[in-house]
């Protein structure tokens, strides 16, 4: 039997792999690079949101086999990563 936190992180993957094809298929309806450019500005929102919350469901789901200091030095690193994206 799957663990809920596998469940929730695999659908929300699912959701963001079909919110990126669709956001495709959009840009390529529109046929403009003005507003591809904004539909793909509105992509770079969902993929940090969907990042922090697969990792907070994982973390979750594993909160009562990994310490404490494991759990904020996964935040720190992901931090980083939104930090080196911001320069």
């Amino acid at each position: 039997m799957l663990e809920k936190a596998i469940i929730g992180m695999a659908l929300l993957r699912l959701l963001s792999g079909s919110i990126e094809i669709v956001a495709a298929l959009l840009i390529i309806r529109l046929n403009e690079v003005e507003k591809a450019l904004l539909v793909n500005s509105a992509l770079a929102i969902v993929g940090p949101i969907v990042l922090l919350t697969t990792t907070t469901i994982g973390l979750i789901g594993l909160a009562d086999r990994i310490s404490m200091w494991k759990i904020i030095w996964i935040f720190a690193g992901i931090a980083c990563i939104f930090v080196g994206l911001k320069k």
